[in-house]
């Protein structure tokens, strides 16, 4: 049993839970919760850590899926988590690994494209509510949130393992969606159609940007139209998410 914080294993949980980089560099990320480690895809599953009480109490249940933990400390296990109550059961896992035509090549495609977003609730939320409403694939921007950032994966509640998403630069992705034909509409409130008023039984790619300052210039410059929510009240304008989520279900209403 792992009793000390200065074991080295738990030094390079730390250095994964906080650092990018270290994350990137050997290809891996945290997850944290029986739930989260249940549905994490069992062949990216490369360490478990557990304390003893939560061993005892699922023994049976992570034996019955093959995997095996290092015992730890409720002490070293506090500093190994990224939460503040934490259930006791950590996992390192390996990033996943798409290519861009797994999304490109669907028939009908329903893509997004996040243009730098930076909360990683928004992102995670953004992709639990794709996987729930049919989205075949996400391009993120390198500009965005990390995806295997600790809070952002916890926010995605295991759609992270489902969901096929590309990191890159749009500008590699977004004239190959032009060229194949798909309707590229971009989100703003100004001089945009109303969500409702477009078809969108064809491929749809909807561009989500930045919850401060929209869309790049460079990036809506591929927009064939411009759609928005309609919004009575004072406010300015939707959390990025949930204005996704209404135009996400509206494409898989229209579709149905």
């Amino acid at each position: 049993m792992i009793t000390s914080t200065t074991n080295p294993q738990v030094k390079e949980i730390i250095q994964f839970q906080k650092k990018g980089r270290a994350r990137n560099q050997a290809g891996v990320f945290i997850v944290e919760g029986l739930r989260m480690i249940v549905e994490a895809p069992p062949q990216a599953t490369r360490k478990l850590y557990v304390t003893v009480d939560f061993w005892e109490k699922h023994k049976t249940q992570l034996e019955v899926l093959g995997k095996v933990p290092e015992l730890v400390s409720d002490t070293v296990f506090a500093r190994m988590s990224d939460t503040k109550t934490p259930q006791g059961i950590l996992g390192v896992i390996e990033q996943m690994n798409y290519a861009p035509e797994q999304i490109l090549k669907k028939e009908n495609a329903h893509i997004l494209v996040l243009d730098n977003l930076q909360d990683p609730g928004n992102v995670g939320t953004i992709f639990r509510t794709a996987e729930a409403a049919g989205v075949d694939g996400i391009f993120i921007s390198e500009g965005s949130v990390d995806i295997y950032h600790p809070k952002t994966v916890r926010s995605t509640m295991g759609a992270i393992y489902r969901l096929p998403f590309i990191i890159g630069e749009l500008a590699e992705y977004l004239p190959v969606m032009k060229e194949q034909g798909m309707h590229i509409y971009g989100t703003q409130l100004e001089k945009a159609h109303n969500y409702d008023t477009i078809d969108y039984r064809k491929s749809t790619v909807f561009l989500l940007g930045n919850e401060g300052n929209g869309l790049r210039a460079e990036t809506a410059a591929y927009a064939e139209a411009f759609v928005k929510v309609p919004m009575d009240g004072q406010g300015e304008s939707l959390n990025v998410a949930v204005a996704a989520a209404i135009m996400m279900y509206e494409v898989k209403r229209q579709r149905q």
